[in-house]
Order: C-alpha cells, then structure tokens, then sequence
C-alpha cells in the first residue's frame, strides 16, 4: 500500500496543467515506490567502484557474468517496424520549433533530448512533454509572432525520447521530502502520455537510456519497463530501449546491458564526448590517463577505436542495432566555406563508421541529414535497411585495449587549453540562462562537450601538465587564463547576463581538489531550480 504525499513545487502553466494530471502523477508516484531505492543503492555501488578504482584496482570484463558472454543462444527482440530503419537520426532538445524541425527533417529517427540538451527548468520540460504529445496526435501547428508557421509533416521521424540520468533528481517533484528521480519522472510522464498514442500512430515507445554504469542499472530499466507497461495495459516487450555506451565501465558491460534489456533492447549507441569524460573521471589522478587537446582525440585513436569496434561486434553477435556518433556541424551564414569544410569532415566521420558496421548514426542539423543518409545508403546496398549481418569477427578487444589512453598521439597546447576554457564558459553562460544545445563555431554543443572540456582543464591541472611551449599548466596560470578569455568574451559581447556564473561554476569545477563527477547537478542545485520556489503546490495522496 502506498501512502505517500507527493508535491510539485511550481505554480501551473498552461504545459503543466496538461502533463501533470492526477493520474500521470500517480503513475510517477508508483514507480517512485517501487525503483527509488534500489536507483539509490545503485548510485553507491558506483561511487564504490570510482574509490576501488582510484585506489588502483583496474576496470576490466567481469568474471562472474562470463556465462553470458560465452552463452551464443541469445539474441535481443526482433526490431520493432518503426525502429527499423536507423540509418540516420537527428538529437535536439524537446523545444516545440525543434520537435517540428526535427521531425520533417527526412531523418528516420529523432531523439527527443530531456538530457545533455536540455537545461532542466521547469518550462523547458514541460513544453517537452506538450510537444511530444501534440506532436504525436498530429496536432503541432503554430504560428510564431514573425509569422513563420510549423507544422508536422506525413512523412515524420519515429521519436525515441531520452530521459535525464539515473544520477539526477529533480526537486520540482518531492515525494514525502526528497526530490523525485529525474530518470522516474521523465520516463514516467512520457510513458503514461504517449506510450499509447505512438502506438495508435504504429509505432512504440522507444526510449534512448544515457549515463549507465553497469548491467545491474539496465537491469533496473528494465524492470522499470516491465511495471510500467503492466500498468499502462501494454503487453511485455513494447518499449524499445538503445543505452548510449557512454561511460568506461559500460564498455566492458555491453554484452551484459543487452542481455539484461534484451526483450526491450533496441542496439547501443557510441557516446563519444561522454565517454571520453568518463575516462578522465575514473582514472583522474592517474598521470597514464592524461589526454592531450580535445581536438586531437578523434575516433580513429587505439582506444576509440577498441570501444568503437567492439559495440559494432557486440551487437550484431545479439541482433541489435549499432548506433554511431554525433555529427555537431551547423550552417555558418557568414562563413559558407569554413561550412564545406565542416562538410567533408563529416562525411569522412560517416563513412568511417559506414564501413565499420554500423548501422546508423547521428547529427545534429537537417542539413547533414542527406550527407549521413548518403554514406550508410551506400555502405548498405539496394537491399539492406542496416548492417547487423557484419559480424566484425575481425576484432579481438582486450581490456588493456579499451584502456591504452598512453598510446594516443598529440599534445597540450596553450590553445587546446584556451579552446576548453572558452567552449565552457559560452555554453555554460547559455545552460544557465535555459539553452541545453547552443551553436559555438559551427557546432552544435550540448552538456557533453563541456564535461569533457571542464574534465581536461581540470586534469591537466591536477598533473602539472606539459605545454608544447615547455610551460607547465598551473592553477596560476588556469586562473589567468580564465580571466583573460572572460575579457575577451566581455570585449566581444557573449556570455549573456549568465557569464558571471559560468566563471564562478568553471574556476570551481577546474580549481576543485577531486573531479567533481557532473556539472549539472552542481548547477542544477545552485541556480536551476532555485529559480522556482515552492509557490505552489498540488498534492496527491495515493493509497
């Protein structure tokens, strides 16, 4: 029996009127009941291996699920029709012109973003979830103050929605004092508005899980599908889940997270920036871990390419779907060239990937949707909607290969370091005044580059790292630097009325004596949902 009071902390609006009905927040208070704690003891078993790691123990396959990797009779579920053809998907977050945008896109699949795009104010996600359900009932038809009208075409992307993190809370939702699970709230208010309604337009309800550590946390999703769909008085097997592989210790899980999800498993998904984060962040006071400027990281290094490699081979042995990384170039109108340029680098990287074996990848514009379309249209042939009959057999991925950081060419920079200090203060500045995807120099960056980008300063630092120039990268010399590019933006006039924070969240974030594991939720507790105080609040008591 439940007896619990659960309160949401914002007065209602037009969006939270519709999402937050009665019976969604009951439908959210149930799952709350029966997943909180064990969301709980699994974020401690991941702080304990963080600490088991840090104190020397080394990441690596697990011997007591070898059985399942060993096991060759198991497969993932048949692919859902709508989730078939996944040669080309495009991310954004849930705003109501991107929904219209993404969706009559011409890509196949769009991920509606509630995650690394999305800055989790109120507003923004509860519009998310109006745009999602209008979207759906066909509905999405407006006109914006300038007269630009939108409208959803026939011919419209699958949605294939992304929750917030298992990691993250939300405290616009408090059930008997403590904040909701971001993860439980997210999936549960989509789930209870639009599981039916993709169906009703024949399609399922997929789902792209970010952030997972280990099987055990797939495990729990799916659990989480299989009491929501009971409830919902959907048969087992409706959802279609893809996890993104985006943290080191999922990469030596990938077998294990689809077979835990298996009935619900829609493939995996390469991470790239998050999965370089999650290098650093596990083995940051180790010196063999250092990485040299972010833009000498690319796919083609070793231990890229073992993790790449491996989830191609690692879904097709089980049938499921291998997703690639994102494609972040956007149209510059003042500089058409440097555009082209962006162009043919993005259809190397799609070509790469074509000729990997896998099956589709992302980006983050319309107008690489024909390029990315083009690159697996042609790898797959007249015959083929993806790849999975490439099995890779080629590939023998060892532990230390996922590890072998030391063997990756390039070095520090003063304007590798400069670059991550600029990149984190303008999008920070643009997080924080409600934009979770902001366009910086011809790409589209979301929360994953700053991770990366604020992870690097921050273990440069902690290592005293060399400089090309023979300088070594101090707090002095960080702060300075800092202080030199916040003038240089200042002078330029970007940053916004946000910049003053961004400053104080890196200098914090980079000058902090243990790497602080995600910006968002030290972010999100300081300003984000403070902005809102409980002004209002609706209480329902389920029993």
């Amino acid at each position: 029996m439940l007896n619990s009071t659960i309160r949401v902390g914002h007065e209602p609006t037009m969006d939270s009127r519709r999402v937050l009905t009665s019976e969604a927040l009951a439908f959210v208070l149930a799952l709350d009941a029966m997943f909180a704690e064990r969301r709980t003891e699994l974020l401690e078993r991941r702080r304990d291996r963080m600490r088991a790691v840090r104190a020397g123990e080394r990441l690596g396959f697990l011997e007591g699920t070898r059985h399942i990797r060993e096991d060759q009779s198991w497969s993932v579920a048949t692919p859902a029709p709508s989730l078939a053809d996944r040669r080309v998907e495009i991310t954004g977050p849930p705003t109501r012109t991107m929904t219209v945008n993404a969706l009559n896109s011409g890509a196949r699949v769009w991920m509606a973003d509630f995650e690394d795009a999305t800055t989790p104010t109120w507003s923004n996600l509860m519009e998310g979830h109006t745009s999602l359900m209008d979207a759906l009932d066909g509905s999405l038809d407006f006109t914006t103050p300038e007269g630009k009208r939108y409208r959803v075409h026939e011919d419209a992307a699958t949605i294939v929605m992304r929750p917030r993190g298992w990691h993250l809370v939300d405290k616009g939702v408090v059930i008997d004092g403590r904040p909701i699970s971001a993860s439980l709230l997210d999936f549960g208010l989509h789930a209870f508005h639009c599981a039916h309604r993709q169906i009703a337009r024949g399609g399922v309800p997929g789902f792209y899980l970010p952030k997972l550590e280990s099987h055990l946390e797939a495990r729990l999703w799916n659990d989480v599908f299989i009491a929501a769909q009971e409830m919902l008085g959907l048969p087992r097997g409706t959802f279609r889940a893809t996890v993104l592989i985006e943290t080191i210790p999922a990469a030596f899980e990938m077998e294990e997270i689809l077979y835990e999800l298996r009935e619900h498993s829609a493939g995996l998904n390469a991470g790239r920036w998050d999965y370089l984060f999650s290098t650093i962040k596990y083995h940051a006071h180790d010196s063999k871990f250092v990485l040299p400027d972010r833009s000498s990281v690319r796919m083609t290094v070793d231990f890229m390419r073992a993790y790449t490699d491996l989830l191609v081979q690692t879904c097709h042995r089980r049938g499921a779907y291998a997703i690639g990384g994102m494609a972040a170039a956007v149209p510059v109108k003042s500089d058409p060239q440097r555009f082209e340029q962006a162009l043919v680098a993005v259809r190397q990287d799609k070509e790469r990937e074509a000729q990997a074996g896998f099956d589709g990848s992302w980006v983050a514009h319309p107008a690489l949707v024909p390029l990315c379309d083009e690159a697996f249209t042609t790898a797959f042939g007249p015959d083929r909607t993806d790849q999975r009959d490439v099995l890779r057999a080629d590939v023998h991925v060892t532990a230390a290969d996922l590890l072998a950081v030391e063997r990756t060419p390039g070095v520090i920079s003063e304007e590798g370091v400069r670059a991550n200090i600029r990149t984190s203060l303008r999008y920070l500045a643009a997080w924080l005044d409600g934009f979770g995807a902001v366009a910086l120099d011809g790409l589209m960056e979301d929360a994953a580059t700053v991770e990366i980008a604020r992870s690097q300063l921050w273990q440069w630092r902690r290592h005293h790292s060399e400089l090309v120039d023979g300088r070594h990268v101090s707090g002095a010399l960080m702060k300075s630097m800092i202080a030199e590019e916040v003038a240089q933006l200042r002078s330029e006039s970007q940053g916004g009325l946000s910049l003053d924070r961004a400053v104080q969240l890196l200098t914090e974030l980079v000058m902090a004596p243990n790497l602080e594991p995600f910006f968002t939720s030290i972010a999100y507790a300081r300003w984000v949902s403070a902005v809102t105080q409980m002004n209002d609040e609706m209480e329902l008591l389920a029993s």
